[in-house]
C-alpha cells in the first residue's frame, strides 16, 4: 500500500503559494488511496524560532487552516511533529551512518545561512530530522516542489545507508513533483513568507485589496497589446477562474485597442474572485477556532496514529543496531 507524507512549517498565516503548491493536492489525495501523513513541523520551525507564544499561535493556524480547507481527518492523519518523538531517535540513528558528505550537499543549509539565518547545528542537521520524518512512516511518496526534490534525495540516501550496513529496515522514498509548486509572489518570484510577497489564504475586504494591488505590473496602457504571459496579473487568475473565463480575459488583453482591460479591471477581477473562492473555508475557519478543544482533540487522535507507525519503524531500527 502506497504511504504519502508532507510536512509544513509553522511560520505565520499561510498563502496562495501553500495553498495551490501543496495544501489543495494534500486534500484531495486521499480519494486515490493509500495511507497520507500530513505534520506540523514545529521541530524544524525552532531553527528560526524563538518565540514560544508566536510559535505556538502558528502551529493552532495551521491545523485550523487545514481543517477548514476540507482535510478529512478521517482518511488522512494530521498531526503535530513533536507529538512524534521517535522521530528524533530515528535521526540520531541515521546520522551515525550518514557520510558528512550527504548533509554537505544541501542547497537548503548555504540558501537559509545567506538570508540571514544563524548558522546552527539544528539548521545544518534540518535534513537529517527531514529524513526521520519521511522514513519514520515508511513513505513511498513525498509530494514537493522542485525547489525540495534534494530532500528526498537525501532521505533516499540515508535511508539506503543505514540498510547498507544493517539490512532493509527503511522503505526508500520517491518524491511526486506537485504540477502547481511554483505559485508567483505579487513580485513574479515564487510566493514566500520570508520573501515578503504573499498573500495571505484567507485575507479579504482592504487586507485582499492591498496585497493584491502589490501585484507588480508595467507602464503599458490598456490599449496596448500584450501578450498574456508577460503579464503576471493573468498567472494569478488562472488559480481562480475557470479555463473560458480566462482564455476570455487572455484573448482582451492579447487584442487590446478600444475596452481593453487595464491592469486595474484585472487586479479587482482577481480580488473579487480570491475572496469567493475561498469564503467557505475562512468562515469554516472562524468556526474551529471558537473551538479550541476540538482541534486540540483532532490533533491529538492523529498523533497516537502517527505515533503507531512510528514506534514499529523506531523499534525494528533499534533491534537492527542492537540497542533491543
Amino acid at each position: 500500500m502506497s504511504t504519502y507524507l508532507s510536512g509544513i512549517q509553522p511560520s505565520g498565516l499561510l498563502h496562495w503559494g501553500n495553498y495551490f503548491g501543496a495544501i489543495r493536492q494534500h486534500i484531495a489525495a486521499p480519494a486515490g488511496g493509500g495511507e497520507h501523513f500530513y505534520f506540523i513541523a514545529d521541530y524544524h520551525a525552532l531553527t528560526s524560532s524563538r518565540d514560544a507564544t508566536e510559535l505556538r499561535s502558528h502551529v493552532r493556524e495551521v491545523a485550523l487552516t487545514y481543517l477548514a480547507l476540507g482535510l478529512d481527518v478521517e482518511k488522512s492523519v494530521l498531526f503535530r511533529q513533536s507529538d512524534v518523538p521517535e522521530v528524533t531517535e530515528l535521526a540520531w540513528m541515521l546520522a551515525c551512518v550518514t557520510g558528512m558528505g550527504v548533509l554537505e550537499r544541501a542547497t537548503s543549509y548555504r540558501d537559509k545561512v545567506e538570508r540571514g539565518l544563524q548558522a546552527t547545528v539544528g539548521l545544518f542537521m534540518y535534513p537529517a530530522l527531514m529524513a526521520a520524518d519521511i522514513l519514520a512512516y515508511d513513505s513511498n511518496f513525498v509530494p514537493v516542489g522542485p525547489d525540495q526534490q534534494q530532500h528526498i534525495e537525501i532521505a533516499a540516501d540515508m535511508a539506503a545507508s543505514f540498510n547498507a550496513v544493517y539490512g532493509p529496515v527503511f522503505t526508500v522514498p520517491q518524491p511526486s513533483i506537485s504540477p502547481f509548486a511554483k505559485v508567483p509572489g505579487v513580485d513574479g518570484q515564487k510566493m514566500s513568507k520570508s520573501y515578503g510577497n504573499h498573500i495571505p489564504i484567507f485575507a479579504t475586504g482592504k487586507e485582499l485589496k492591498k496585497a493584491v494591488g502589490r501585484i507588480v505590473t508595467d507602464s503599458r496602457g490598456p490599449e496596448e497589446p500584450k501578450d498574456p504571459a508577460s503579464v503576471l496579473l493573468v498567472d494569478f487568475l488562472r488559480l481562480f477562474v475557470d479555463e473560458a473565463e480566462l482564455a476570455q480575459w487572455k484573448e482582451r488583453v492579447s487584442k487590446g485597442g478600444p475596452g481593453a482591460p487595464g491592469y486595474g479591471h484585472l487586479k479587482q477581477r482577481l480580488v473579487e474572485a480570491a475572496d469567493a473562492f475561498f469564503a467557505p473555508a475562512r468562515a469554516r475557519r472562524d468556526e474551529l477556532a471558537r473551538e479550541p478543544a476540538e482541534v486540540d482533540r483532532l490533533l491529538a487522535r492523529g498523533a497516537e496514529r502517527a505515533r503507531s507507525k512510528a514506534r514499529a519503524t523506531r523499534d525494528r531500527a533499534l533491534a537492527a543496531c542492537g540497542l533491543r
